[in-house]
């Protein structure tokens, strides 16, 4: 099973966008995927699912975490680095089975002109500590904004040409 999750739980989110356009060229590649927007995650879900404490609600997370064999995050820039709810999702999920020797590809995004790449570099050190195999081809989509067309949908040539590059190494992955 291949997981897209889209890194943070910010309403009408540009990484919600681009995880849905991964998603859309990966299904036309013959791969299907399951979309994972931080969005669901459960209303009281750092008081309710850490330490110990686990609700229904993030079984099931927990279940698409566990049966997943590949992930492909799509991860904004937050403050130099990646969204805090990122991180505390991995937290919250059993250790080490939900990730260890599991698949996972990296796109950062950002506002800005460097694509998100220390956040990138931060999540890969985590990778890295949970034994979660990072594919090597990382891709940095910087000034987000102007990448997304009035659709929602990546439409510049470079970044058309690297994302489906990327994603093809992906498939193979």
């Amino acid at each position: 099973m291949i997981t897209i999750i889209a890194g943070t739980n910010r309403p009408n989110s540009n990484t919600l966008k681009v995880a849905k356009y991964y998603q859309n060229q990966l299904a036309e590649k013959g791969l299907q995927t399951t979309l994972f927007d931080l969005q669901d995650l459960p209303n009281n879900f750092i008081a309710d699912n850490l330490y110990g404490k686990k609700t229904e609600d993030f079984d099931k997370i927990q279940e698409l975490i566990t049966n997943t064999s590949k992930f492909l995050f799509v991860i904004p820039e937050y403050n130099g680095s990646y969204p805090g709810v990122l991180k505390t999702l991995i937290d919250a999920c059993a250790f080490p089975e939900s990730f260890y020797d599991k698949k996972a590809c990296l796109v950062g995004i950002s506002s800005g002109k460097y694509g998100n790449i220390r956040g990138i570099e931060h999540f890969n050190g985590v990778c890295a500590y949970l034994h979660l195999h990072v594919m090597p081809l990382r891709l940095h989509i910087p000034n987000i904004k102007q990448e997304l067309n009035e659709n929602g949908e990546l439409f510049m040539e470079d970044t058309l040409k690297f994302t489906n590059q990327q994603m093809d190494k992906f498939v193979v992955y």
